[in-house]
C-alpha cells in the first residue's frame, strides 16, 4: 500500500472500535461513524453488573460455546485469546482477574474506564469519530450514504463518504435504545447478501402464568435452581417475569429452547428447585416434618423453599399429597415456553450475515471491500464472556482482512461528494 488508504467503520461498539484500532496500528486513516450520539453504549450497559469480558476456561471449551459457528470463528479466537484481552486491557490501565467462575472481569468491575482510554488511545492514533450518522447504504452511484445531524434537533443532512474499504459493525438488534436496530439487514439483502433472520439469543421466554402468580411474583429470583432441557442441565439463577421467565440459567439453554419452538410449537423445561439435594435426601426431610404442619410450612421449613418457589410448584395444578411424589415434582417442576422474549429485550441476537455470504476474512462476497464484524454475522454464544470475546476478535480478524485485501490492490473508491 504506497497511499495511505482510507477506511470507514460504521458502528461505534466493540467490533467496530478493536477493528479501527488495528487498523490505524497498521498506518490507516480511520474514520468511524455511528448513529448515536455516543460510542460503546451497549458496551456500557454490560459493564453495569460487572464487565464479563472474556473467560479463562481452555481455549478448545470456549471454542465449544459458539456451537455451529465453531469453525466459522475459530481462526479469529484463536488469534485474540483471553490472555490477549487481559494484556490489551493492561495496556490500557485497566488491570483484570479472574472470577470463582472463571469469567474474566476488570479489577474496578466497571465498563467506562476501559471505554474512556480506549477511546483516547484511537484519537491519538488519529481515528476521526462522526457521531449521530446514520447508515443508509449506498446510491445508485454506489457512493456510501449517511444522514448525519449536526447537534441533537438538528435536520439529518444526506452526506457522501469516500471509502477505500468499509467495516460494518452494526451490531444485532437486541437493546435497540442503545443502537443496534438490525435496519442494516434490508439494506445488505438489497445488495445481494445473505442474512438468517435475526432473532433472540440469551433471552427470557414466555409461558402462562396465572394471574395471581404473575402479579405476585413478578421480578422475584429464584436461585439456586438447575434447568434440565434436551439432555442439558444448568445451575444457575432464573427470575419470574410478568409474562415468564429469565435469567442466566435460561440463557445458556435458550439456542436450545427457541429451536425447539420454532420445530414443535412449545418447549418444555424441568426445573429443578432444590439442586443441591437429591430426591431421596428431600424425601427424608419432608417425612421428617409433622404431619399436622400446613403443606406450605413444611415445604418452607424442612425444605427452605420461598414462597415464589413454592407458588411455582402450585402452577402446575394441585401439589401430590404422597412425599414420595412431592419429592419428584420439587426436582422437576415442569415450565412449558411458547415463544422467546421479545427481541428488544434479548442480551444479544442470533442469525446475521451468513457464513456463505462471507469469504474467510469476513468481507462480503457480493460486495468486495465491505467486511463486517461482530454481532452482525450469524453466530450466538452465552453469557460468560463470550459475547464481548468474538465481538473484539471478529473486529481485529476483519480488520486484517481489510488490510490483506488493500495489499492485493483491490481497493474500490467511492466517489467524494462535498
Amino acid at each position: 500500500m504506497t497511499d495511505k488508504p482510507r477506511i470507514v467503520v460504521v458502528g461505534g461498539g466493540p467490533a467496530g472500535l478493536a477493528g479501527a484500532e488495528y487498523l490505524a496500528a497498521a498506518g490507516c486513516s480511520v474514520h468511524v461513524m455511528d448513529r448515536m450520539p455516543s460510542f460503546g453504549r451497549k458496551f456500557l450497559m454490560a459493564g453495569r453488573g460487572g464487565l464479563n469480558i472474556a473467560h479463562s476456561e481452555p481455549q478448545a471449551m470456549v471454542l465449544e460455546r459458539y456451537g455451529p459457528a465453531r469453525s466459522w470463528l475459530q481462526p479469529a479466537l484463536e488469534q485474540w485469546t483471553m490472555q490477549d484481552i487481559r494484556d490489551w486491557m493492561a495496556g490500557l490501565g485497566q488491570e483484570s482477574f479472574i472470577g470463582s467462575s472463571g469469567r474474566v472481569f476488570p479489577v474496578g468491575m466497571k465498563a467506562s474506564p476501559l471505554l474512556r482510554a480506549w477511546l483516547a488511545r484511537l484519537k491519538d492514533a488519529g481515528v476521526v469519530f462522526q457521531t449521530r450518522a446514520d447508515w443508509s447504504g449506498w446510491n445508485a452511484q454506489e457512493q456510501l450514504l449517511f444522514a448525519v445531524q449536526a447537534h441533537a434537533h438538528a435536520a439529518p443532512q444526506q452526506t457522501v463518504v469516500e471509502a477505500d474499504a468499509v467495516l460494518l459493525a452494526l451490531g444485532g438488534a437486541s437493546w435497540p435504545r442503545l443502537g443496534s436496530t438490525g435496519g442494516w439487514a434490508p439494506l445488505l439483502q438489497a445488495r445481494g447478501v445473505e442474512v438468517a433472520p435475526l432473532e433472540p439469543a440469551n433471552c427470557g421466554f414466555c409461558c402462562q402464568w396465572s394471574t395471581f402468580f404473575a402479579t405476585r411474583f413478578a421480578g422475584t429470583p429464584l436461585k439456586p435452581v438447575a434447568l434440565n432441557f434436551g439432555g442439558r442441565r444448568v445451575r444457575g439463577e432464573i427470575v419470574v417475569t410478568g409474562t415468564g421467565v429469565e435469567g442466566g440459567a435460561l440463557y445458556a439453554l435458550s439456542r436450545f429452547i427457541r429451536q425447539a419452538i420454532t420445530a414443535q410449537g412449545q418447549a418444555t423445561v424441568l426445573c429443578d428447585l432444590r439442586p443441591d439435594l437429591t430426591e431421596q435426601e428431600l424425601l427424608d426431610r419432608l417425612r421428617a416434618t409433622r404431619a399436622r404442619e400446613s403443606l406450605s410450612n413444611r415445604l418452607r421449613k424442612a425444605l427452605r423453599l420461598a414462597p415464589a418457589a413454592v407458588a411455582l410448584l402450585r402452577e402446575g395444578g394441585d401439589l401430590p399429597t404422597d412425599p414420595r411424589a412431592l419429592a419428584a415434582r420439587i426436582k422437576a417442576v415442569p415450565l412449558t415456553f411458547y415463544a422467546p422474549a421479545p427481541l428488544a429485550r434479548a442480551i444479544s441476537t442470533a442469525g446475521g450475515v451468513t457464513q456463505a455470504a462471507c469469504d474467510e476474512s469476513f468481507m462480503l462476497k457480493a460486495l468486495p471491500g465491505v467486511f463486517v464484524a461482530g454481532e452482525m454475522l450469524d453466530w450466538e454464544a452465552p453469557t460468560g464472556g463470550y459475547l464481548l470475546h468474538a465481538c473484539l476478535a471478529t473486529g481485529r480478524a476483519s480488520a486484517k482482512g481489510v488490510l490483506a485485501w488493500l495489499r492485493k490492490g483491490g481497493a474500490r473508491r467511492y466517489p467524494l461528494q462535498p
